[in-house]
């Protein structure tokens, strides 16, 4: 492997190609520290061209290539397994906005940008970028694109494969596809962009990208409001639906035992309510700056809400750091988990119908599994997708660790029983390719094992990643 660490120098540069354990650690653990592998070389290229030219040099010698963005997965899908024979492909250099044309309504992106400065250079031409995640500050664009992720937006804008146009890849033998194209109509044939979208790597590299923005939405009206089930909160999203229209933009969702890690764990944060709920709503509706009766739409819905009994308090921010407030107590819950202790995490998809009647259900069935397990229940109503986490009994790591399978099969087997998908917006990675395709039908494994021996046939671009080998 001399010659190809030679070549890949060449490339990019000595700086750029990492290979001493301390200088490669970061880049070979994943965020949640469950997922640890190794590798050949880190290689961090600034260009397109040095991107096709490492890619290109990996075919020639068969060697894996693990595209990285931010490193921010839940499921491995960017780091490299155990074998220590793959190239971990960093986009971390390559952070241009390439341009920007608020009239068109795109922004046009390096593949390494993260994902706050994208909407930081939206915010500065006036415009929105809507995508909002936990890990915006450090997940980047290519990332996003390559799992399609949600965040708490969907409801409103949709999934990353709704915000993009145009894509640049490298392909796994070095050449570059340039579809980088802002057109809303290209009727031309096969989608090629939303090929590459959620293919977490196995395809190609994403190296650029064309977004849409949207108007900008400087009013906002939140609240954060209790709620006694999650009939009762599937009830109010229709409710804030019918009220809010078009300016429905978040409609969150928390359990108690969520909530609790975040005030024992989150500097600052408070309960705003009284007294406590089993669950909770994040609404808010957000509007231009003509749109002036946002605050009083909100105040209209909740009180529908609380004669209807679908809410029983509620607390409306008054200012901007009242809002933040709010929003910290969402967008803790994952990094509080860490604190807690050991946790498994899901991130399902169900029919908004049955997310009372699979929610309801599941808890004492997890609790025949493993006594005292905590669900760590939060996420987006509005599409239906919940992250029901697990924490462990207190004081018992090990014994979740140890029914961490059962636990897993078990959420697994009544999400397909429902109809739903074993992944909402976290990708498939290298921790459920095989479960996913052993839910779906042979034809859809077949389908996507062609894609895949279609573009990359020696099976070198992130392997064991999404598509399990046949």
């Amino acid at each position: 492997m001399t010659e190809l660490l030679d070549q890949l120098r060449t490339a990019v540069g000595d700086a750029h190609v990492l290979t001493e354990p301390a200088d490669v650690a970061a880049y070979v653990v994943d965020w949640t520290g469950t997922h640890q592998g190794r590798a050949l070389a880190v290689v961090r290229p600034g260009s397109t061209a040095e991107v096709a030219a490492v890619v290109r040099a990996c075919a020639e010698s068969r060697t894996p290539v693990v595209p990285q963005g931010g490193n921010t997965g839940l499921v491995g899908g960017g780091v490299p397994d155990a074998s220590g024979t793959a190239v971990v492909l960093s986009l971390g250099r390559m952070r241009s906005v390439r341009e920007v044309d608020p009239v068109a309504g795109t922004i046009t992106v390096d593949a390494g940008v993260v994902l706050a400065d994208v909407q930081a250079a939206a915010e500065r031409a006036g415009r929105l970028f809507p995508m909002s995640l936990g890990s915006e500050g450090s997940c980047t664009i290519g990332g996003n694109l390559a799992t399609n992720a949600g965040g708490t937006a969907v409801l409103r804008y949709g999934m990353t494969r709704e915000l993009v146009l145009g894509l640049e890849v490298v392909l796994p033998d070095g050449r570059v596809w340039d579809g980088l194209r802002g057109l809303r109509k290209d009727n031309t044939g096969y989608d090629l962009t939303q090929l590459f979208v959620g293919s977490e790597g196995t395809l190609g590299v994403i190296t650029g990208a064309v977004l849409r923005l949207f108007p900008a939405t400087p009013r906002h009206a939140t609240a954060w409001v209790a709620v006694p089930s999650v009939a009762a909160a599937v009830s109010l999203l229709g409710t804030a639906q019918q009220h809010g229209g078009v300016h429905l933009s978040t409609f969150e969702i928390a359990n108690r035992q969520a909530i609790e890690l975040v005030l024992a764990h989150l500097p600052g944060a408070v309960d705003p309510l009284a007294a406590p709920s089993e669950w909770y709503v994040l609404v808010e509706l957000a509007g231009s700056a003509s749109d002036e009766g946002l605050d009083e739409t909100l105040e209209s819905l909740l009180g529908d809400a609380v004669e209807a009994g679908t809410a029983t308090d509620a607390a409306i921010a008054g200012s901007p750091a009242q809002r933040d407030a709010l929003w910290a107590l969402r967008e803790g819950i994952s990094e509080v988990q860490k604190v807690e202790g050991a946790t498994l995490k899901h991130d399902v998809t169900l029919p908004i119908a049955d997310l009372a009647d699979w929610t309801e259900a599941m808890g004492p069935r997890l609790q025949e599994v493993l006594p005292g397990v905590r669900p760590v229940t939060y996420g987006h109503v509005g599409d239906g997708n919940l992250h029901y986490n697990l924490n462990a009994p207190v004081g018992r790591d090990d014994d979740l660790r140890a029914a961490a399978g059962d636990l897993t099969t078990a959420i697994y087997d009544a999400v397909a029983a429902a109809q739903g998908s074993i992944s909402a917006e976290h990708g498939l990675g290298r921790t459920k390719a095989a479960a996913a395709a052993s839910y779906k039908s042979d034809v859809e494994v077949d389908l996507m094992r062609a894609v895949k021996q279609a573009l990359d046939p020696a099976g070198l671009m992130n392997p064991g990643a999404v598509v399990p080998p046949a």
